[in-house]
């Protein structure tokens, strides 16, 4: 009797290590496909860290380009309106001056009174911007919203 427990035990142990074994080989596939998982993951996540870098570079580039156009502008802007004071007051003194309008045809002085008229150094008010930009609120992002602080470059 005892032979035949121990045969019947015997074979209930060979199942249950092949069970242990089926175990082992699934649990062996699962952490390859984990690995090979892992791997793909630290693939993309160094592609889509360059792309970042690259993006970074990018934007520092068009803020130092935005940067630079704008203190052109603001150049631009302050010659115009120091040639239109210069314009207005030449225009003054021509309309002002009693040989100004002894020397200019008629045709001229109507031109001079319309100019004078109009008052360029007002049409150009400080801070007017340019029509060929549209600033208007209607833009998504409006220059106010793109930081030009350099201390995030730095990182």
């Amino acid at each position: 009797e005892q032979g035949l427990q121990l045969l019947e035990l015997g074979g209930s142990v060979e199942e249950e290590y092949i069970q242990i074994a089926r175990c082992f080989e699934a649990t062996r596939q699962r952490c390859c496909r984990l690995e090979q998982d892992g791997r793909r993951a630290r693939e993309q996540l160094a592609r889509v860290e360059a792309e970042r870098a690259a993006l970074e570079v990018k934007l520092k580039h068009a803020r130092n380009q935005v940067e630079v156009e704008m203190k052109k502008r603001h150049r631009a802007e302050a010659e115009l309106e120091k040639q239109e004071r210069k314009l207005q007051l030449v225009l003054e003194l021509l309309m002002q001056e009693p040989w100004g309008n002894e020397a200019l045809s008629r045709e001229q002085c109507s031109v001079l009174s319309a100019l004078a008229g109009r008052r360029l150094g007002a049409a150009l008010a400080p801070g007017r911007r340019s029509s060929a930009v549209d600033e208007s609120c209607q833009s998504l992002l409006s220059h106010s919203d793109i930081s030009y602080d350099r201390t995030e470059d730095d990182v």
